[in-house]
């Protein structure tokens, strides 16, 4: 078995009480420890040691199961930063002002979002309909992958 990376488990776990990002925890090993870590280390570790979720899942937001291609595109990156709001998590004050925009932008126009995973666009404005939120509600919601929930299922 290889040598272990983490160095220290509770500082490792202080840096996730102070929303240090994947990325941070990559930089911060490197200057401190001079070892290279990867994000989706950090992800793991999370997992293992059944720490909060850094995202906030929001099906009724989100019901979609999002192509990979399609996961940083900015009308998916702003209903995120919406869904981290609605469950009372702290957001920057770049996030706020642009969701605020965005909101704002939205509402002018009368739009909501839509998901389509057969275009190379994915994600769409459409005009708003009675009962709408902030996006077109699909038919039906699709199931999307929760690594949390796979790992209970190990236990």
């Amino acid at each position: 078995m290889g040598k272990r990376k983490i160095q220290n488990e509770t500082e490792v776990d202080r840096w996730f009480e102070e929303g240090l990002t994947y990325q941070q925890m990559v930089e911060k090993y490197l200057e401190l420890y001079n070892i290279e870590t990867s994000p989706s280390m950090w992800g793991n570790y999370r997992r293992r040691k059944r720490l909060e979720r850094r995202i906030v899942r929001d099906d009724d937001l989100i019901p979609w199961a999002v192509k990979p291609e399609h996961r940083w595109i900015y009308p998916l990156v702003m209903l995120r930063v919406e869904a981290r709001r609605r469950a009372g998590k702290e957001l920057t004050a770049d996030d706020a002002g642009r969701l605020a925009s965005w909101l704002q932008m939205l509402d002018e126009a009368e739009a909501v979002v839509h998901y389509d995973p057969d275009t190379e666009e994915g994600f769409f404005l459409v005009p708003r309909q009675p009962g709408d939120d902030l996006i077109h509600r699909p038919k039906e919601k699709t199931a999307r992958p929760n690594a949390d929930k796979a790992m209970d299922n190990e236990d």
